[in-house]
């Protein structure tokens, strides 16, 4: 919850800036030149504190592009976050999305050319959908069933991926999206409980 309020909060800020009812419409822009995940900070340019190449990593999270990019993720936060904190609890939910966020930004600079800044949380949602596939992948296993529905499920996410890439124009940082989920894969096999659940 304190996630969804924090993320929220600052998009409604910076939106209430943008329309000239609070601070300044140039509010926006100064929050991407000071939080926004810019690439070339790891490389040779020249951060405007010490500390950003590094605090970007988690700052990039709390950004959103518009009110449609907010309400999309929020939504698959609501809806994936409820499985998750029911299987691992508060704790670990928030450190696998953290996690996960900086694993976003990690692939999002292995794998990109663009020198735009990127923006949103997906990162860190696609990395609670890794945790999430990597329990079922896990149980699935352990109890002796079919795992066809989980790969088409990854299938799935690769699809989704490759049409919005096409409709939004190559405006789809899914360089963050696959560093996110192979992150949050990998968290979940140190923290998701190995326990099945038992039967009654």
């Amino acid at each position: 919850m304190f996630i969804l309020i924090l993320t929220c909060g600052v998009e409604l800020i910076l939106q209430a800036a943008d329309y000239g009812l609070i601070g300044s419409v140039r509010w926006r822009a100064l929050a991407y030149q000071y939080g926004a995940f810019w690439v070339g900070l790891l490389d040779n340019w020249r951060p405007n504190y010490p500390a950003q190449p590094w605090v970007m990593f988690v700052t990039h999270q709390g950004l959103h592009a518009s009110l449609a990019h907010l309400a999309g993720n929020m939504l698959i936060l609501v809806l994936v976050g409820r499985i998750l904190v029911e299987r691992v609890g508060q704790g670990w939910f928030a450190a696998i999305y953290l996690i996960s966020g900086i694993g976003g930004g990690l692939g999002f600079a292995l794998l990109t050319n663009s020198t735009q800044p990127m923006v949103g949380a997906s990162g860190a949602l696609f990395g609670l959908v890794g945790a999430w596939k990597w329990q079922d992948w896990f149980f699935s296993a352990q109890q002796g069933f079919n795992r066809r529905s989980l790969v088409l499920d990854v299938f799935g996410l690769i699809v989704l991926n490759a049409l919005f890439w096409f409709i939004q124009d190559g405006q789809l940082a899914w360089e963050a999206h696959l560093g996110g989920f192979l992150t949050g894969w990998l968290a979940a096999t140190l923290v998701i409980p190995r326990k099945g659940p038992e039967a009654t």
